[in-house]
């Protein structure tokens, strides 16, 4: 089994992020689930990876040239992935991954998380998508996503795609839950 795992190329604010997020890397490993995430080092990327690693598990990261030479790419990885464009990059993420999960991050991880959505919305995929709502970082998110469905933009059926959790346990308790 392989989880793409999306998440800030910054630790954030608090050290709980990248608590949950090495938790979350070992626990990903003890249960012989693989990896697939953006392929740095740093921020809550690089304590995913590493973790992951600590345990024993295996790890393919996908970076764009471009980002792996500014954010300096994760070479003590199981499988590095160097691709030229973040097109690229996302649609090996997620071709190589049975579901995906974002930790809190930044607009990249918005963005990347939400096209994983649009795509099991319009069929291209189906595949879990899980939203990691630690100590409530999604919150804003999730009202935005709930008022697209009062408001006629999301119907009921769609914003069911978003399973979201709040603790690493339920991340876990998501990687064989049924889908939908």
């Amino acid at each position: 089994m392989r989880w793409c795992v999306y998440c800030g190329s910054q630790p954030g604010f608090g050290a709980e992020y990248v608590a949950a997020a090495t938790a979350l890397g070992h626990a990903l490993a003890q249960r012989g689930v693989e990896l697939i995430y953006g392929g740095g080092h740093v921020g809550l990327m690089g304590a995913l990876a590493d973790a992951v690693m600590q345990a024993g598990g295996r790890v393919t990261g996908i970076i764009p040239r471009s980002l792996a030479e500014r954010e300096s790419a994760n070479t003590r990885i199981t499988d590095l992935r160097i691709v030229e464009t973040m097109h690229e990059r996302k649609a090996m993420m997620a071709e190589m991954s049975d579901g995906f999960i974002a930790l809190p991050g930044g607009f990249g991880t918005f963005e990347e998380f939400c096209e994983a959505v649009t795509w099991v919305q319009l069929g291209i995929q189906q595949k879990p998508c899980v939203l990691a709502n630690l100590g409530g970082y999604y919150d804003p998110l999730i009202a935005m996503f709930d008022r697209g469905v009062s408001t006629g933009f999301i119907s009921e059926e769609n914003r069911d795609i978003v399973r979201v959790v709040d603790s690493v346990e339920e991340i876990l308790g998501a990687l064989t839950a049924p889908t939908g």
